[in-house]
């Protein structure tokens, strides 16, 4: 039964993923094991996307700041440069899942908003809710060359503090506008390759953010995605959960013994 397990597993997905906990898992919970395995197969099979770029996107999942999967960082960049991902591409998924934290004014700043407006102080800050100056205006622009959109959510942003405003689009820009030889695009991957990797670590259980995830199907659907492809980012972000059981099945088997 142990073999067959394997042997189910890596047919369905490579041998690249077996592990120990794998190992345990199918000799403790064979039912769950099974399970697992036919959830992770269906977007591997259907390959909207290239072997290479459901890597990456599985790459974005594990890595992102809310995850830090070690285990699966390592299979995914492993997996990726089997599949022919060069160094570049593989940091440039590490560089775009590094935006994630600026969630924190994503969310913060319009709350924060709401408050000043609840407690009477909205109107009279010097640059709250107040037109963009020239300098603001240049920011704005900037950011929209940049990186190929604007959204409501970054005018309060800009409006509060635009040397924050202007560090974030520095920062986040790299991706979108470094040289990569041989390419005919900013960066290592097609524009909207990048925005499928905002979707995955926004779509993912440990995040959930409504709005980038939205602004990001928009922002791939416009560059070219197909609403396929889309969909297998959802599937591939789905089973961060099953780290769950490869995490602590092999504790519950430690202590209960074999």
């Amino acid at each position: 039964m142990a073999a067959g397990n394997k042997d189910m597993f890596t047919h369905a997905l490579g041998d690249s993923g077996w592990n120990e906990s794998w190992t345990c898992l199918a000799k403790i919970d064979p039912e769950i094991f099974q399970a697992s395995v036919r959830l992770l197969a269906v977007p591997k099979q259907k390959k909207h996307l290239s072997v290479k770029m459901q890597s990456l996107i599985l790459l974005s999942v594990d890595c992102a700041a809310t995850h830090l999967y070690t285990p699966g960082i390592r299979q995914h960049i492993r997996d990726a440069a089997t599949a022919g991902a060069t160094l570049a591409e593989v940091l440039e998924v590490l560089e775009l899942s590094s935006t994630l934290g600026i969630h924190a004014c994503n969310i913060g700043i319009p709350l924060l908003v709401e408050v000043l407006k609840e407690e009477g102080v909205y109107e009279s800050h010097p640059t709250a809710g107040k037109p963009f100056d020239d300098r603001r205006l240049a920011m704005k622009e900037d950011f929209t060359v940049k990186r190929g959109y604007w959204h409501s959510f970054w005018d309060d942003m800009l409006a509060l503090d635009p040397e924050f405003f202007e560090a974030y689009t520095e920062f986040s820009s790299v991706p979108w506008t470094r040289h990569v030889e041989g390419n005919t695009h900013p960066g290592a991957l097609a524009p909207y390759e990048k925005e499928l990797v905002y979707c995955a670590f926004d779509a993912a259980a440990t995040h959930l953010y409504v709005s980038g995830l939205k602004a990001h199907f928009r922002n791939a659907l416009r560059l070219g995605a197909t609403v396929e492809q889309i969909l297998e980012v959802l599937e591939l972000a789905t089973p961060l959960s099953l780290h769950t059981l490869n995490v602590a099945a092999p504790i519950a088997q430690e202590i209960y013994g074999n």
